[in-house]
């Protein structure tokens, strides 16, 4: 969705050749494949965070276009709403210390774009959902100034032809209505980049759906929404509620929605594409003027316009990616687990867990996936959303007698996890200095059984026990989050509450 999207009206011929164009740069990319047109393995990662902009009170600053102009620099660009921005890293090899590297990269980048915000009285807060927004943040006159955007929007409402309905049960309950896609924009992620090459695709796609869990369940960071204290991650639920182009009937039905975790393991990429079309109606169907099979017959490199940009619409959590980089077709898998922050270190160290965790997975010699039902990694994924580092999973029993077994979340991650994930990291050659640094700042975490969203919800439960409203709490949670995230420890080492004031004189 990041491509320049036009707006305009569409009419029934365009949906029927948008479906024509989709089915032949399936056709194009099963060529590719049989071909072996795809890149050599590369080890390329890369990061995408999406940022908040707040003003020194805490609340959000509708302010993305004036920060942007004032930031002038390519690797920033919008996001759905006038509060959100996203930093894009350059693609790296995997290994050495690519993470110091990454980390360094990141802190030049925030800390540049800070300064800027700070020229309109904003500042850049990295979080899964900022605790102040309120439900008037979150409307269409808040979308940031892009055809894609509005057109986006449109599309959806339209398909769903009502209300979106958010109904969210956690700590607390919240259930409200919205005219737009807006809430969406509430959700600020990390996403992660692997290029694979065809054969490994699979393994590595079926690695990252087994591993998410356990991602969620150290980096969860979303406790809260308009004013709610809902499930320790709060943005997958949103997310699927937010962009459901399925009024009650069609879920009542078994209609599978935009936003979802998937329902098997697969084989090879192609599957998942070829479900795209299967499954999904188009909802942007603007068509290109390439004809993908004439430049795959003349030798060429098709872009699959379509392809893309249909695949773009579709919200997994692991997402298959088609793309074109000097002039060779690639394929990566982007994980868009995560919720961004707390602070850069722990971003990276993030990074770090689910490369090596991946890596390990991908290549067992009796993988994951063949002992542990799709269901239950699914089921896996709902329960860290809502417990966070205190969720309990399935997964499968070590030693002769396998099966499955329930395990408390931290022990999974301490015990096999991070070893797995060392193991990892080590194949990627990556340096054992910066395996240790960021692993040991998972271990940290669960040790501690601290993330970003146990912190937030305890320093705001200290705030509401020291006399504030709830409003005020929040507001006074999100500045010193803010405070700590720039100092830049990472979150298990942050004080819980919030400071005490100094005495006059």
């Amino acid at each position: 969705m990041g491509e320049k999207v036009v707006a305009g009206q569409f009419d029934l011929s365009d949906r029927q050749r948008y479906r024509e164009k989709l089915q032949k740069c399936l056709t194009g990319l099963e060529r590719l494949l049989v071909e072996k047109r795809f890149d050599r393995p590369r080890n390329l990662m890369g990061v995408e965070i999406e940022l908040n902009l707040a003003g020194p009170d805490g609340m959000p600053k509708m302010l993305n276009g004036q920060v942007l102009e004032r930031i002038a620099s390519r690797d920033f660009q919008t996001e759905l709403a006038m509060f959100n921005l996203e930093v894009n890293i350059a693609p790296h090899r995997l290994g050495g210390r690519v993470f110091d590297r990454l980390a360094e990269e990141l802190r030049t980048s925030l800390a540049y774009a800070d300064r800027k915000a700070g020229e309109v009285d904003a500042g850049i807060v990295m979080t899964g959902i900022l605790p102040t927004l309120g439900r008037d943040d979150l409307v269409s006159s808040n979308l940031s100034e892009a055809d894609r955007y509005t057109l986006l929007n449109d599309q959806i409402v339209a398909a769903r032809g009502e209300d979106f309905r958010l109904d969210i049960e956690g700590v607390e309950h919240l259930v409200c209505t919205a005219k737009s896609i807006v809430p969406e924009a509430a959700c600020t992620s990390v996403q992660l980049h692997l290029q694979v090459t065809p054969g490994r695709f699979a393994d590595v796609w079926n690695a990252a759906q087994a591993a998410s869990a356990a991602q969620i369940a150290v980096g969860a960071n979303s406790p809260f929404l308009f004013g709610r204290e809902l499930w320790r991650e709060s943005r997958p639920p949103l997310f699927l509620q937010s962009t459901d182009t399925r009024p009650p009937e069609l879920q009542a039905q078994g209609v599978r929605p935009r936003t979802w975790f998937g329902e098997r393991w697969v084989s090879s990429a192609y599957e998942l594409f070829e479900e795209n079309l299967r499954y999904f109606p188009a909802l942007l169907p603007i068509c290109d003027e390439e004809e993908p099979l004439e430049v795959i017959a003349a030798g060429g490199t098709p872009k699959l316009a379509e392809l893309v940009l249909h695949n773009g619409t579709i919200y997994r959590w692991n997402r298959p990616v088609y793309g074109i980089a000097d002039g060779v077709p690639h394929l990566r898998v982007e994980n868009r687990v995560l919720p961004a922050g707390p602070t850069i270190t722990d971003v990276i160290a993030n990074a770090a867990f689910y490369y090596g965790l991946v890596r390990a997975l991908a290549e067992e010699s009796r993988p994951v996936w063949t002992r542990l039902p799709f269901a239950a990694a699914e089921a896996n994924f709902d329960a860290a959303c809502r417990y966070g580092i205190d969720a309990r999973f399935v997964w499968p029993r070590r030693g002769r007698y396998g099966g499955t077994g329930e395990v408390d979340a931290v022990t999974l991650v301490r015990d096999e996890l991070l070893p797995l994930a060392a193991a990892g990291l080590d194949a990627w050659g990556v340096e054992a200095a910066d395996r240790d640094l960021y692993l040991g700042v998972v271990e940290e975490r669960c040790r501690r059984r601290v993330n970003g969203a146990s912190w937030q919800a305890a320093t705001f439960h200290r705030a509401l026990e020291g006399g504030l409203s709830r409003e005020a709490a929040l507001a006074a949670t999100t500045r010193r989050y803010a405070e700590l995230m720039h100092v830049g420890e990472p979150v298990h080492m942050w004080p819980v509450g919030l400071p005490e004031p100094v005495p006059a004189g």
